[in-house]
């Protein structure tokens, strides 16, 4: 089951969108320097269907794309979130996923979204934001993974 602990909008996370940032809890990794050591711990509130549309239905005209960030521990939940979204709403709210995997074992899951990050946070190379860091950002189209990384700096 997904928890998240909060939510936020942001304009950074991922390029040319305004996103609704959802952080999810529960997170397996434990990456060294993590600036989020609470959302190891598995708390928050269930993000179900009902949870997540409510919060769609609220924001929708301020939005334009969903990031979820976590969920490593249930990427089935996850993906059926994110389905969720892209039939609910039409491809008019983008998806996104904020992992700490290095790799996707499960690519069946990449449909789901427009937007996929990866890799664990090495604190010595940096965010996402930094030219020197491990994580890559991915756009989506037809199951084929192109790194956007660039397009953060």
């Amino acid at each position: 089951m997904l928890r998240f602990v909060d939510y936020d909008i942001v304009f950074q996370e991922i390029p040319d969108e305004v996103t609704l940032a959802v952080n999810l809890s529960d997170c397996p990794h434990r990456c060294p320097g993590c600036h989020s050591p609470h959302l190891q711990q598995n708390i928050g509130k269930e993000l179900s269907e009902t949870v997540l549309s409510n919060l769609l239905q609220k924001y929708e005209k301020s939005i334009t794309c969903v990031c979820f960030m976590g969920g490593d521990g249930d990427i089935h939940g996850l993906c059926r979130l994110a389905t969720f979204i892209r039939e609910q709403w039409g491809g008019k709210i983008k998806t996104a996923w904020y992992s700490g995997f290095n790799t996707l074992s499960r690519k069946e899951c990449l449909q789901s979204f427009n937007f996929v990050k990866l890799g664990a946070y090495v604190e010595s190379l940096g965010g996402l934001n930094k030219r020197t860091t491990n994580q890559r950002l991915y756009l989506i189209d037809n199951s084929d993974m192109i790194d956007i990384t660039e397009s953060i700096w």
